[in-house]
């Protein structure tokens, strides 16, 4: 086994040993944990980001680019004691720690929310290729439907390194440039080939004989696991047609036909501003929490200061929270001149329910459940938890 596949294997591995020496690793590294101070460059809240180096490549980016642009980070090292007792990075109005599992606060810290670090989601296929299409929200399924005719489109299953070249180079590579910019978050070309197309799967969607769109998977086991994706040229209009949505269904239909047992979406920071996230949504999804290293780690969210574009900062962005009993709840903040913004949905199986918490009790310290939100009544098909 070379370099690359052990790397790739330390990363997303769930076998127990490799999650534990992942977590002894982890310990060892974070004794004196950094933190990263983000200051705007113009309006918006000062962030900082502590812990585990994975939040600093995931977390802290995709906060920042909530927030809006970054003027100045800075950084220095610190200690566990100092982030929980609010000492370190002083300038920061919100820090969010990466932790360890069981490195939260027993006891609940004033303006503190426990987040899982990241969050999985999954569709099982135990109902069968021709029952896919009821999992997706109503809206995209008519489009799905109407488009597939229309557009003549067809799932193709590629094994040349050339079908590889194009996919990476022509599809993906420009679509993560196009759409993330400098916060691009993707494996090498040489890992992609070794460790996903070489025994993976490549798709790519045809329309008109074209191939417009395209996805590369890995297979472990019964579970199909979508890693890369792309659209020819990095280009804005099949995001718009429905022909992102369309490779999605296709495979899912794919990989139904073949007996797999679920098709793992991949992952994203638990935040319902995610943009990625709502798109997922529309495939009802199950939200999990990873089967590897990342299961058991939490994000550890302190808000230090009131202002108005925190408050401002909170309201835009509801995120997921681990409750005490260790499921997942959406939290929606709000206050008499901010309402809560639930048309950023949480509806998902593994999403137990939604609640609103009022910004003036929380920036006061007090302890509060907030008020649940109910369902919105199902769409789709008319079965529970389908999606509109």
């Amino acid at each position: 086994m070379n370099a690359r596949r052990l790397r790739y294997g330390w990363q997303n591995s769930d076998r127990p040993w490799v999650v534990t020496a992942h977590h002894m690793f982890d310990a060892l590294h974070n004794r004196r944990p950094r933190v990263t101070e983000s200051a705007p460059a113009a309006g918006g809240p000062t962030l900082a980001y502590a812990g585990l180096a994975e939040g600093l490549s995931h977390v802290l980016p995709f906060l920042e680019q909530r927030r809006g642009p970054t003027g100045q980070r800075r950084r220095h090292t610190t200690s566990w004691a100092d982030i929980f007792a609010g000492r370190a990075a002083p300038a920061a109005d919100i820090l969010a720690a990466g932790c360890l599992p069981g490195r939260v606060p027993p006891d609940p810290v004033p303006r503190s929310l426990t987040l899982p670090l990241r969050i999985t989601l999954v569709v099982p296929l135990d109902e069968g290729a021709t029952q896919v299409l009821r999992r997706v929200s109503r809206k995209a399924r008519q489009q799905h439907v109407r488009e597939l005719r229309s557009r003549s489109r067809s799932l193709e299953v590629a094994t040349l390194d050339k079908d590889f070249d194009l996919f990476y180079d022509g599809m993906h590579v420009p679509t993560m440039r196009s759409r993330h910019a400098s916060a691009t978050r993707t494996v090498s070309r040489a890992t992609a080939h070794q460790c996903l197309f070489r025994g993976g799967v490549l798709f790519f969607l045809r329309e008109e004989g074209e191939r417009v769109a395209g996805m590369l998977c890995r297979q472990e086991g019964d579970v199909l696991v979508v890693r890369l994706a792309g659209v020819r040229d990095g280009a804005e209009e099949p995001y718009r047609s429905g022909t992102y949505m369309a490779i999605y269904v296709m495979i899912l239909q794919w990989a139904a036909d073949r007996g797999l047992a679920h098709v793992d979406l991949s992952g994203c920071e638990p935040f319902l501003s995610k943009g990625i996230f709502q798109f997922k949504r529309k495939l009802h999804p199950e939200v999990t929490l990873p089967r590897n290293h990342f299961a058991g780690k939490r994000l550890w969210l302190h808000v230090r200061r009131d202002s108005p574009p925190v408050r401002d900062f909170l309201v835009a962005n509801p995120m997921l929270v681990v409750a005490s009993d260790g499921g997942l709840e959406a939290v929606y903040f709000h206050d008499a001149q901010r309402p809560a913004r639930v048309d950023l949905r949480w509806e998902a199986p593994g999403v137990r329910g939604g609640r609103l918490l009022d910004l003036d009790a929380f920036m006061a310290g007090q302890p509060t459940t907030g008020q649940a939100l109910p369902p919105r009544p199902a769409g789709g098909d008319g079965r529970t938890g389908r999606l509109r």
